[in-house]
């Protein structure tokens, strides 16, 4: 039987797994965000051009990693619930 203290509980962390999958969107947005702006006014410069090609694959991994924890969390929590009898 699960308690109010527990019904609370898992309903903060399923909270903070939300905000930390935003933060992982937000990091990776920024990282293509700065890829974008070295790939535009920077264009001509070789080196500036290979760093914006990895900040555009780290911004993708990031959000990869993101997406991943957040859904291999989201199950254990969703797996951590049993219905009540009668629901």
């Amino acid at each position: 039987m699960e308690t109010l203290r527990d019904t609370l509980a898992l309903e903060r962390t399923r909270l903070a797994n939300e905000r930390t999958f935003l933060a992982y969107v937000r990091t990776s947005l920024s990282l293509i965000a700065a890829a974008v702006v070295l790939l535009q006014f920077f264009s001509t410069v070789h080196a500036y051009v290979a760093v914006a090609w990895v900040l555009a694959a780290a911004g993708a991994m990031v959000m990869l990693v993101g997406i991943l924890r957040f859904r291999k969390v989201h199950r254990a929590l969703a797996a951590r619930v049993k219905p009540a009898p009668g629901e």
